[in-house]
């Protein structure tokens, strides 16, 4: 059964206060929004890696959190498998030819969760945040990850919430549509500083999820989908981001710089 953490007045009005609490002490924390494009995974992984290296150096040399950064990265990958640190390969459906026949790349990565696929189509977003400059909560963080997709989909009236056991976004079981994981979110902290994130299927070929258990669930009446076989239609995909961005600045209570 689908279970929303948050109602969305409550936070609404949970961030207004903070937001007034924070501006009478004069603090909001900074992030820099960053648009990779279409990028290969690997290149975006290594920058990823060098920014998140970059914020660990300076807490470890003690810099003041007045001049502390964040970043959020959107991005869409050519068709990649993702296989997390505490996945199985088994999970992947395809023989090592067949990846170079569909041209699909294949990656082990540090992240938690299972197997999952990024191609074009979809908005995969790297927050590298430091969650002290936040607060010093995973469980919290990723539900914070999975209310901001929420809050974007309901934009778009697609009910959309939380399934137990499971991280990611969901769509409730209706008819003879089985519940429907539509954002995958995984996860790395080093030092509270994050890495890696989510992937929202918005105009998504569905087709590469066949090739893997997608996030290792094989359990029945579970399946994939994206905003376009939701909605029957394509979907503006830099709108969604615009949303998307909104969301995030409400929920961490954050300002974007350049």
């Amino acid at each position: 059964m689908l279970q929303r953490a948050y109602k969305y007045r409550v936070l609404q009005r949970a961030y207004k206060h903070r937001v007034l609490q924070r501006a009478k002490f004069n603090h909001m924390e900074k992030v820099i929004f960053q648009d990779l494009g279409h990028i290969a995974y690997a290149e975006a992984w290594a920058y990823q890696e060098r920014l998140h290296t970059e914020l660990i150096s300076r807490k470890r040399k003690g810099e003041e959190p007045s001049v502390r950064t964040h970043y959020l990265l959107f991005c869409e990958h050519p068709p990649v498998y993702t296989l997390g640190k505490s996945g199985s390969i088994d999970h992947l459906l395809m023989s090592e030819e067949e990846l170079r026949e569909r041209g699909v790349d294949f990656f082990r990565i540090n992240r938690g969760g299972d197997i999952t696929y990024h191609g074009p189509g979809q908005i995969v977003g790297y927050p590298i945040f430091d969650l002290d400059g936040f607060f010093t909560d995973v469980h919290r963080y990723v539900r914070y990850l999975e209310e901001a997709v929420i809050r974007t989909l309901a934009e778009y009236g697609i009910e959309a919430g939380r399934v137990e056991k499971y991280t990611g976004v969901w769509l409730p079981a209706k008819g003879f549509l089985p519940q429907r994981k539509i954002c995958a979110i995984g996860v790395h902290l080093s030092r509270w500083v994050t890495l890696h994130g989510f992937a929202l299927n918005v105009n998504t070929d569905l087709s590469f999820f066949r090739g893997i258990v997608p996030c290792g669930i094989q359990e029945e009446g579970k399946d994939v989908t994206s905003m376009q076989m939701e909605l029957g239609r394509e979907v503006d995909v830099e709108e969604v981001k615009a949303k998307l961005k909104r969301h995030f600045a409400e929920l961490f209570e954050f300002e974007f710089v350049h």
